[in-house]
């Protein structure tokens, strides 16, 4: 049996007559880091939402801890819930809910008990130094602060694996780098597997391991680092 958190099998994504993914092959192993590179269309994002079990593929198989994705059914929701936890570049926050009630959405939508991750959330607000946005509004917030909040919410029912797509790509370069070294951080302390899609190779530099794609494949000669 493998080893793998994630493994992709000869994954092809359609949309319409355009190919996102074409064959694309790839297995990202427990507790490791990975930055998903490549030029645009390249099919780094794409990727991304088949992980998170948002779209399914045209063709191949996704096996996510030993489930495959294209039978989540009546898992699916656990599975975005407990075992996959997302940053987008976007932050996503509810404008009508304060910090703290945006980062216990998840767990309300899935009947886990706030009480049960309340010193977590608290911990992480104070690692991440957002302690003070908590009661906030999201537009009461930097851009910097708001991203850190959307990875507190990502972080809240401890997934086995995170993913980041373009998770900086709204900040400038001070807070770019200050976010991308507590993804690194927070998924080396919480035994996560990371996968960031980013265009930046200083955010990317953060990372142990890096894959790059073109034209929807794994590209065999990547540009050197």
């Amino acid at each position: 049996m493998s080893g793998a958190l994630v493994e992709v099998r000869q994954v092809t994504k359609q949309f319409g007559t355009s190919w996102a993914l074409n064959g694309l092959s790839l297995t990202l192993e427990p507790e490791k880091q990975y930055a998903l590179q490549g030029p645009s269309g390249s099919g780094k994002s794409t990727l991304l939402y088949l992980l998170a079990g948002l779209d399914h593929p045209t063709a191949g198989e996704i096996i996510v801890d030993g489930q495959n994705l294209s039978y989540l059914d009546e898992n699916a929701a656990y599975y975005r819930q407990q075992v996959v936890g997302l940053v987008f570049q976007f932050h996503f926050l509810l404008p009508t809910l304060n910090c703290l009630d945006n980062i216990y959405l998840p767990a309300r939508i899935s009947g886990t008990p706030v009480a049960k991750i309340s010193g977590e959330v608290q911990a992480l607000a104070q690692e991440l130094e957002v302690e003070a946005c908590l009661k906030k509004f999201p537009y009461q917030l930097s851009g910097g602060e708001q991203q850190r909040i959307n990875i507190i919410r990502a972080l809240s029912l401890s997934p086995r694996l995170l993913l980041c797509d373009e998770p900086t790509g709204n900040l400038d370069s001070a807070n770019a780098q200050k976010v991308a070294s507590l993804l690194a951080k927070l998924a080396a302390e919480k035994h996560m597997t990371l996968a960031v899609v980013t265009h930046d190779d200083a955010v990317a530099s953060h990372f142990a391991d890096r894959l790059y794609l073109r034209d929807g494949r794994l590209d065999e000669h990547p540009p050197k680092a």
